[in-house]
């Protein structure tokens, strides 16, 4: 491929989690900001691609397994065993062509995009590759965005808490034991998160002289494109439910233009009928317009309105992918 690609993928979060943290709460900075990491972003691309057949090499997969005692346990595989799943390797310490191992890892959709660190089992060094595709922490940028605790019943009592004899506890002790357990649900109200990306065709260049890879190719952009598109309002657990792509910008350009972070020029409105995704890199796209081969917009018509001056670029409905 000979362009890089520059960009910002929105996702909106109505009563859901798009990204929790280790207290069950969205993720927030210390000033309070509330924000996606990459990998959450990542993962639903990397379910969909999964489910489409593609080799994804850095998601959970299961085995069972015997324990010492005899019984048979559910357990995540670990890097060498999806590794010597996906390509049939019975045992990866027996191989001892790195270079077939690297062609096999950019056989890998997820690895051919974000790149990977993989320690062959026969070596002390580290196999890296830097992602041609890189993308940026996404911040929320509706500022009325709060977390919601819900309880939730459940229909099921807690085996831990045995009933115990009349005398022993207090009355409310006895009714304690015997009743359904409580479970709690965290949610944002609503959030807009917005993720910076660029896309670098010549992180492979070293890789090609090798002959592992062709290197990332203009296929290779367009299923991250498709992917990206759709792939959060496709990833339909209970805590996404509510989590939509919404919004995306796609800048194509020269391989030798250098563009910054364009998601610090989004703005967000909420609104009465329709909210409002201001773009102010108007202004930079504009006088670059000798180095820029195209400019596509992707988002929601029925729930938003774009402000924007882009000389030339395209505008899209992001669920019917036509022209708006």
């Amino acid at each position: 491929m000979n362009k890089r690609v520059y960009g910002v993928l929105g996702i909106v979060s109505r009563m859901s989690n798009w990204n929790a943290d280790f207290t069950g709460y969205p993720k927030t900075t210390s000033s309070g900001d509330v924000f996606g990491s990459d990998k959450a972003f990542k993962y639903p691309l990397k379910k969909m691609w999964e489910q489409q057949g593609e080799k994804v090499l850095y998601i959970k997969s299961l085995r069972l397994s015997e324990n010492k005692k005899g019984e048979t346990e559910l357990i995540p595989r670990s890097l060498k065993e999806r590794y010597e799943f996906l390509f049939d390797t019975k045992d990866l310490k027996e191989e001892i062509d790195n270079g077939k191992i690297l062609k096999n890892l950019f056989c890998c959709i997820d690895v051919k995009n974000y790149g990977a660190t993989f320690t062959p089992s026969n070596s002390d060094k580290n196999i890296s590759i830097t992602g041609a595709v890189q993308v940026g922490q996404g911040f929320n940028k509706y500022d009325g965005s709060q977390a919601e605790e819900q309880q939730i019943l459940s229909p099921f009592r807690d085996d831990k808490k045995k009933e115990i004899n009349s005398g022993a506890k207090k009355e409310e002790d006895q009714e304690e034991a015997k009743a359904s357990t409580l479970g709690t649900k965290i949610v944002s109200n609503e959030a807009h998160y917005f993720y910076p990306f660029t896309i670098n065709p010549a992180a492979y260049d070293e890789f090609k002289v090798l002959g592992v890879t062709d290197g990332y190719t203009e296929e290779d952009y367009k299923k991250f494109k498709k992917a990206s598109l759709v792939a959060a309002t496709s990833f339909s657990t209970n805590a996404k439910i509510g989590c939509e792509n919404e919004f995306a910008l796609f800048v194509e350009t020269e391989r030798d233009l250098y563009l910054p972070d364009l998601s610090q020029y989004v703005g967000f409105e909420k609104g009465e009928e329709k909210n409002t995704i201001i773009l102010k890199c108007d202004e930079l796209l504009n006088e670059l317009q000798d180095k820029i081969n195209n400019i596509e917009i992707y988002y929601n018509p029925y729930t938003t309105q774009l402000e924007e001056k882009i000389e030339g670029a395209k505008k899209f409905n992001i669920f019917t992918q036509k022209e708006v």
